[in-house]
């Protein structure tokens, strides 16, 4: 009988330690936020975390890759804003050299203009980002990975953007139609209606194409990124289901588990205060 007695006693122990962790699993979780903490507590949520983290991990990359695109693109579509802004001032000069007598001194004036705008637009067209990366491509645009077997094209290239303009038949650069307006005006040809406006004329319009496919690509990417942010709420929301702490649930059970275990280790003191006549009787 003591026997049967001191083996109930010691599963009794072993009960109220086994409580006495749970109750201290739900504090840290309180304290944590987390619910989640070993392997051991849920294992198949362990690992459905660990899933969940890397998918995370992923997301980030291809959020930091969208971006340093973003970024990219902006500064392209900005370069193109003021390339057309620079060939619409040239085209100003040069219908004002053509509907007007210069004397040698304003032709002089407006040829230095015109080779200023010039060497901006070439600027423009070769600067390197703070990367020294080329503001626009070399040749190929590059394909930036954003999401799984999903790469998107950033800029255009230097290429699309200031050279093959049809002008009359022939492919030209731009800095080919700012040559030739410029030496227009220095040999006193410049008229409204000659080759040199008509390629001023083509050039503009052949930027405000690139412009709009510049456009096109800063769309994609906003789509990417809003994809990105769906796809990484989601995600976040499966991460809480799985490891945060319902505090409301956690606090009901822990009042609950403080109280059976006060019960149990007073009921363990009375039974532990009895003689051993009162345990055999």
């Amino acid at each position: 009988m003591v026997a049967i007695t001191q083996q109930s006693m010691l599963d009794e122990i072993r009960r109220q330690q086994l409580l006495a962790r749970s109750i201290s699993s739900d504090q840290a979780a309180i304290s944590s936020g987390k619910k989640l903490i070993t392997p051991s507590q849920d294992p198949r949520a362990w690992v459905q975390v660990s899933q969940v983290a890397q998918a995370q991990a992923q997301q980030a990359a291809w959020t930091a890759n969208v971006k340093y695109a973003q970024t990219r693109s902006d500064k392209a579509e900005s370069n193109l804003d003021e390339i057309n802004n620079l060939m619409a001032r040239a085209r100003e000069l040069y219908i004002a050299a053509s509907t007007s007598t210069l004397d040698e001194a304003g032709k002089a004036s407006t040829v230095t203009s015109l080779e200023g705008l010039r060497k901006s637009i070439n600027d423009l067209l070769t600067e390197k980002d703070y990367q020294g990366l080329p503001v626009f491509d070399d040749t190929t645009s590059v394909a930036v990975p954003v999401g799984r077997g999903l790469d998107v094209e950033t800029v255009g290239t230097r290429q699309a953007v200031s050279e093959g303009i049809n002008v009359g038949g022939t492919p030209m650069s731009i800095d080919d139609i700012m040559g030739a307006a410029i030496a227009a005006v220095q040999a006193g040809t410049a008229t409204s209606s000659d080759d040199g406006l008509t390629g001023l004329n083509i050039a503009i319009d052949h930027i405000i194409g690139q412009q709009s496919l510049q456009g096109v690509r800063s769309e994609r990417l906003e789509q990417v990124t809003d994809r990105l942010k769906n796809v990484d709420l989601n995600l976040t929301e499966r991460r809480g289901n799985l490891e945060d702490t319902d505090l409301t649930e956690t606090i009901t059970k822990l009042q609950n588990k403080l109280l059976t275990l006060e019960a149990a280790q007073a009921a363990f003191a009375r039974i532990n205060r009895q003689s051993l006549f009162d345990l055999i009787s």
